[in-house]
């Protein structure tokens, strides 16, 4: 069979207006960790107060993630795009104009970024159904580099809360979001065809599949990972290393921009060599230096260091991932997108919490990476257990042009 060419196979301005809004939305979801120091300085936080309110977002972006891809299918993409996005641009007007002097008002403003958080339900669908199987992981990987919002976050944010307040930073972010939202109202399109909407009964029948649960876990892990480091690494350096949070905010996002970059190679990686293959060596990778990380490191230089390289791991499954699920669950692929991203996101609220509450019990952050470095080893157990079948059915060369 004759494979068309990436830029012919699509849309490229759905594909790339997809990733505008993804990475704009992703910027606000963890604006809060970025602004923590400056926050719970004001407010007089704890370790362990500092890791929920950064956690929360991450916690609601994942189970509304669930909401979103039932408007996906329901009210396709783009429109449940829009409904998010305004949601979005109320509440940051809300925490802008709104005076935001307790902990619990941050724990609610937090539900609200958790919006945000859910356009990954959207963004990816958005742009997957205008592709063909053999390039659903460069599509995807393309449009999930959204991940890179969070790196403005980490590199922005800090400097402006101490030049204008940490309080109008929600304030000065309403502008590159309308800018995001003119740009998704002009060029991104619904792919023609998409498939009826469903019963809530057909949404909840796919959890009855086994590789849903295994594809969720596996993203609990690469994008949980990757989304708890972005919302914590700027507390830990302060923290562990004493560095102002401008500099902790330049430190997390050279490790953030790593992690997101990647995302587009691994799923170009994956579909050269195989999604199986590619998370594979990436679980390893992080496993090993999440390890590193946990021990402590001396410097914040080999900190920074350790924690590139594993974010480029996390990243890079990340885009193997979202290889192999629309080949497995191409018809439900608005459902399956909100319920493996809600994967995701618990695996993040997990990293962070874990880490406030390792810091605040025991003086070090030991605990709670290395427990999260022993999950990247049990999804790579978990990895081997499946391969075969997948290659063997829905992933063999009978069933799919793409490689698995």
């Amino acid at each position: 069979m004759q494979k068309t060419s990436f830029w012919k196979a699509g849309h490229t301005p759905t594909l790339l207006a997809s990733f505008f809004y993804f990475d704009l939305s992703f910027m606000v979801w963890v604006l809060l960790g970025p602004l923590a120091i400056q926050i719970s300085k004001d407010l007089g936080l704890t370790a362990a107060q500092k890791g929920l309110i950064v956690a929360t977002p991450l916690l609601a972006g994942a189970l509304l993630r669930i909401v979103m891809g039932v408007l996906v299918d329901h009210l396709k993409p783009k429109k449940a795009g829009l409904i998010g996005q305004i949601v979005v641009l109320a509440g940051l007007c809300w925490a802008w104009l709104g005076n935001l002097h307790t902990y619990e008002q941050l724990l609610f403003l937090g539900v609200i970024l958790g919006v945000a958080g859910s356009a990954f339900a959207v963004a990816l669908p958005l742009a997957s159904r205008w592709y063909p199987p053999e390039h659903q992981g460069t599509a995807l990987g393309i449009a999930g580099a959204g991940n890179s919002g969070t790196a403005f976050a980490a590199l922005f944010a800090p400097a402006l809360a101490i030049a204008f307040g940490w309080q109008n930073v929600f304030g000065l972010a309403l502008i590159p979001l309308f800018i995001a939202l003119a740009v998704y109202l002009i060029f991104a399109k619904d792919a023609p065809g998409d498939a009826p909407s469903k019963s809530l009964t057909e949404y909840l029948a796919v959890l009855k599949d086994k590789d849903a649960w295994w594809f969720m876990f596996f993203y609990s892990v690469t994008f949980g990972g990757f989304s708890g480091l972005a919302s914590s690494l700027t507390i830990y350096f302060n923290t562990q290393y004493g560095l102002t949070p401008v500099t902790a905010g330049y430190f997390t996002a050279a490790c953030v921009f790593a992690g997101s970059l990647v995302r587009p190679m691994g799923g170009r990686i994956a579909d050269r060599i195989g999604g199986i293959k590619t998370l594979s060596v990436m679980y390893t990778i992080a496993s090993a230096f999440l390890f590193i990380a946990s021990i402590g490191l001396q410097s914040a230089t080999a900190a920074v260091c350790v924690f590139v390289i594993a974010m480029l791991a996390l990243g890079t499954g990340n885009g193997a991932v979202f290889q192999l699920v629309p080949q497995r669950f191409r018809k439900e692929m608005g459902v399956m997108t909100g319920l493996v991203g809600m994967a995701g996101g618990i695996g993040g609220f997990y990293l962070a919490a874990s880490m406030g509450y390792s810091r605040q019990i025991t003086g070090s952050y030991q605990i709670g990476l290395s427990l999260f470095a022993s999950l990247a080893i049990i999804a790579l157990l978990g990895l081997s257990l499946v391969k075969k079948r997948w290659r063997t059915t829905w992933g063999s060369a009978a069933m799919t042009t793409a490689k698995i």
